[in-house]
């Protein structure tokens, strides 16, 4: 067992000199990176910073929510302009008609109506030539008609119809005429024949030498002399003046 010796113990490579340390700081110093104190100019730019992120930060947050909110309308505006593309996708112009036109309007009741026609020409400013024209009108109460023919003048301002060749009229309460000419008031939901006409529905058949049906109304008066076979009754009774 050896005595202690009156000296602490020392590691070897902490046996160092004063020369070595220095070199070997020397030779770490340039791997070193100081930190140099910002300038006044560093320091404005940082203040701006954090101004700039005390309003961007709660804008930012503010319009994200906000698009939540709005998407659901956004989405309907979108899908309804897709709509409205696919419509004017079958719409093509040859010649200067109009192919695949359709008009849509309000009445003096605010009910809808639509006229379409395999093709339209722009006459003037007011008149517009349709072929195939079809109408649809609504009454107050629901009811649906239509009405076609082969060929169709509409006055635009005064939205009337004039309707030529094979007018058919339809009804939803099972009503159905013909006659060879109708003029249709889609502004007041009125259509009215000076011609001959043949009418068919749950009722019987009548033949009239002409008639008016006001849709809003719900009344068609036809125009005599004419012919009325009741369904119940098949005999033949000549009407003079106006039936209804």
């Amino acid at each position: 067992m050896t005595e202690p010796s009156g000296r602490p113990p020392e590691r070897d490579d902490f046996a160092r000199s004063e020369e070595t340390v220095r070199q070997q700081r020397e030779r770490m110093a340039p791997s070193i990176a100081r930190r140099l104190p910002p300038d006044a100019g560093e320091l404005a730019r940082r203040r701006m910073l954090l101004r700039w992120a005390k309003w961007v930060l709660p804008a930012t947050a503010l319009l994200l929510l906000s698009s939540i909110a709005v998407w659901p309308e956004v989405d309907r505006l979108i899908n309804a302009n897709k709509a409205a593309l696919k419509e004017i996708s079958k719409v093509k112009v040859e010649s200067g008609n109009l192919i695949g036109a359709t008009y849509r309007g309000l009445d003096e009741h605010n009910r809808p109506f639509m006229i379409t026609a395999d093709s339209a020409h722009q006459a003037n400013p007011e008149r517009m030539d349709l072929d195939n024209p079809v109408a649809d009108i609504l009454s107050q109460g629901g009811s649906w008609l239509l009405v076609r023919s082969e060929k169709g003048v509409y006055m635009q301002h005064a939205q009337i119809l004039d309707l030529t060749g094979e007018v058919t009229l339809y009804r939803d309460d099972g009503l159905m005429m013909r006659s060879p000419v109708a003029d249709v008031d889609v502004r007041t939901g009125i259509i009215a024949s000076d011609s001959w006409v043949r009418a068919e529905g749950p009722f019987g058949v009548l033949d009239a030498k002409g008639y008016l049906v006001s849709q809003h109304e719900g009344i068609a008066q036809f125009r005599g002399p004419g012919r009325l076979i009741l369904n119940d009754d098949r005999g033949s009774h000549p009407a003079d003046g106006k039936a209804s």
